[in-house]
């Protein structure tokens, strides 16, 4: 019998319980995956917890989105993929589990030389950051600042922007700046003072800001320091985005992703798999645990936990 992680009620950690599944045989157009590693976004506690709206639960609610595995089966009309292909899979529905059946589409090959908690790492933070990048048109002369640099989303922001050429620097906490300076960003304390700490260390001036954090205080110096407003975007704040004038592509933005923007966090994955497989990307792991301790995977990503935390099936 297959397992899964769901809930039956908004809450806690504690609200996560292991269930038994019945897994489908694959329908045209899907691929069945047996699970090597989950990845735990925070959206996933955000929709646990209520903090992101949405419909009410009138069955157990399976969690999850980004997985990696291993290919058992494939459905009619299917290309591509055969029974021990080792694959990526990103948006989900229930990737918490033991095993999935999911369409084609949400499947790419996983390059030889990147692991399964490397694959199930990709996903929302590295979709999000490629078509956050692409959106903004970020290449050689651009400066941009990134709040959260140090965060999984703005890890890859930075490698993203640094790979077209850009200048970045990073806002981050004394204890993770030596990662954003690895990434190629110049690593700058939170806080008070860093409009005037990114006009001195980039007097030439800043021509992109992306907003990982939802404070006031971070739009305000974004706004302080970059002239053209379409070129600020906030990934948190996407409900005051409009109001500020500048632009959003999460964070409840009540403004839908373009056919374009889609495209683009599609693209991100085999993008980077392909790069990591090169050693020209990485993605930061933390800690590893049984898929039965969803609710302490939830607990360590909440306390702030370096790297991505994944569970394995």
């Amino acid at each position: 019998m297959s397992t899964a992680i769901a809930y039956t009620e908004l809450g806690g950690p504690e609200v996560l319980t292991l269930i038994d599944i019945d897994v489908p045989a694959p329908s045209p157009g899907e691929v069945a995956v047996r699970v090597e590693a989950v990845g735990v976004n925070p959206l996933d506690l955000k929709l646990r917890s209520g903090l992101r709206v949405s419909p009410p639960i009138t069955q157990p609610r399976r969690v999850g989105s980004d997985a990696a595995g291993v290919v058992t089966a494939v459905g009619d009309g299917v290309e591509g993929y055969r029974p021990g292909d080792a694959v990526i899979v990103w948006g989900a529905h229930g990737a918490y589990a033991t095993d999935l059946v999911v369409p084609s589409a949400h499947v790419v090959r996983r390059p030889e030389g990147v692991s399964a908690a490397q694959g199930a790492a990709l996903g929302i933070p590295i979709g999000t950051a490629y078509q956050t990048v692409r959106s903004l048109a970020i290449g050689a002369d651009d400066t941009v600042l990134v709040h959260a640099a140090s965060g999984a989303v703005g890890q890859a922001v930075v490698q993203f922007a640094r790979l077209y050429g850009a200048t970045v620097l990073g806002t981050t906490s004394d204890r993770r700046a030596d990662r954003v300076r690895e990434l190629g960003a110049t690593p700058l304390p939170y806080g008070a003072g860093v409009v005037e700490r990114v006009r001195e260390l980039a007097p030439q001036g800043v021509t992109v800001a992306i907003d990982l954090v939802g404070t006031d205080e971070a739009l305000e110096q974004s706004i302080a320091l970059v002239a053209d407003k379409s070129r600020i975007a906030t990934l948190v704040r996407g409900a005051d985005a409009s109001g500020l004038g500048i632009r959003a592509f999460s964070g409840g933005s009540p403004e839908p992703l373009t056919g374009q923007q889609q495209a683009w966090r599609a693209e991100a994955i085999p993008v980077a798999a392909a790069l990591i497989a090169r050693g020209a990307f990485s993605v930061a792991l933390g800690p590893e645990l049984p898929l039965a301790d969803a609710a302490e995977a939830h607990r360590l990503v909440e306390a702030g936990a370096d790297g991505k935390v994944v569970l394995i099936p």
